[in-house]
């Protein structure tokens, strides 16, 4: 069945890109509602932003969602893969400013939060989308790939020259706790060269050595390290299962990544809703339910940072 939250849960924090304070309170909505943003800073007009694929305006470092009225809410990922994470399938998200709080640049403080309040079944079972046949992209050397599946998978390869990430590839089911217990944590990551550029173009004015891992050659300048030897594959995994979210609902199909990012996989998900029996939407019976991210989630798994 369908699930939203037990309570409101409110984040403070910092956008990523603007480097302004932002409060988030994400709230508990019916079922069939899906996910929302407000812009609550914004008095006049329209100021609901739907959490859909094609409201997503194309950007290469974060997802944006822009309404028809151009009001627009940026890097929704990590928010969205909590949501997803956690199995919430409805909520209204509250927002102050025109980004996500960024936090320590992971999923995991979004996590704990919704954990630790709860979330309640409703009286409508949940709208998955199944994936019918293989739909690939590609674009400049990177590759992204819908497969048909029962459940939800993300494979992912990533290929940096810095020798602090290098080469890293890994496969996970997201099914049974999956997404809590080995991706949450995983913080956004860029090389030093790339912080100095995105400075110069007036982006990443939030960023911190203490809300992202910032490599240099074979350097980690991040204080205490990686969370994980692989830590910057399985955060591009954890972004992967964001944007694959604003399908509308969860989707059933096995997600292939070879240097992609949030562009394209979002030119993945249009693609597959744009091609001819490549996707159904289903009710979902409690076999095939059983398998979906927020599935046996354990809150001692959940990894706690300090």
């Amino acid at each position: 069945m369908q699930h939203t939250l037990k309570s409101p849960i409110t984040f403070d924090g910092t956008g990523l890109h603007s480097g302004k304070p932002v409060r988030m309170v994400l709230r508990p909505a019916a079922a069939g509602h899906g996910i929302w943003f407000k812009r609550t800073d914004i008095h006049l007009g329209d100021v609901m932003i739907p959490a859909i694929y094609d409201a997503v305006e194309r950007t290469q470092l974060c997802t944006r969602l822009v309404n028809g009225a151009g009001v627009s809410v940026s890097t929704v990922e990590h928010v969205m893969a909590a949501l997803a994470g956690c199995g919430v399938h409805n909520a209204l998200i509250e927002i102050d400013g025109p980004e996500v709080p960024i936090m320590d640049g992971s999923s995991v403080t979004f996590v704990r939060g919704i954990v630790s309040r709860g979330v309640r079944q409703q009286a409508s079972p949940v709208l998955a989308y199944k994936v019918l046949k293989p739909v690939t992209v590609a674009r400049e050397g990177a590759s992204a790939t819908l497969l048909p599946s029962d459940r939800m998978e993300i494979e992912f390869t990533i290929d940096f020259e810095d020798a602090a990430i290098g080469r890293q590839a890994k496969r996970l089911d997201m099914a049974n706790g999956t997404f809590a217990r080995e991706l949450c944590d995983s913080r956004t990551f860029c090389r030093r060269a790339d912080v100095e550029m995105m400075r110069d173009n007036g982006l990443a004015l939030g960023g911190t050595l203490d809300n992202a891992v910032v490599v240099d050659g074979h350097n980690v300048l991040t204080p205490g390290g990686l969370r994980h030897s692989d830590e910057a594959v399985r955060h591009k995994m954890l972004d992967a299962l964001g944007d694959l979210y604003l399908a509308g609902g969860p989707l059933l199909g096995r997600y292939v990544g070879d240097r992609s990012g949030h562009s394209l996989t979002n030119t993945l998900v249009r693609t597959l809703f744009e091609t001819p029996d490549a996707v159904r939407p289903i009710l979902c019976p409690p076999e095939i339910a059983a398998r979906l991210p927020g599935q046996g989630l354990v809150w001692n798994e959940i990894p706690h940072v300090a």
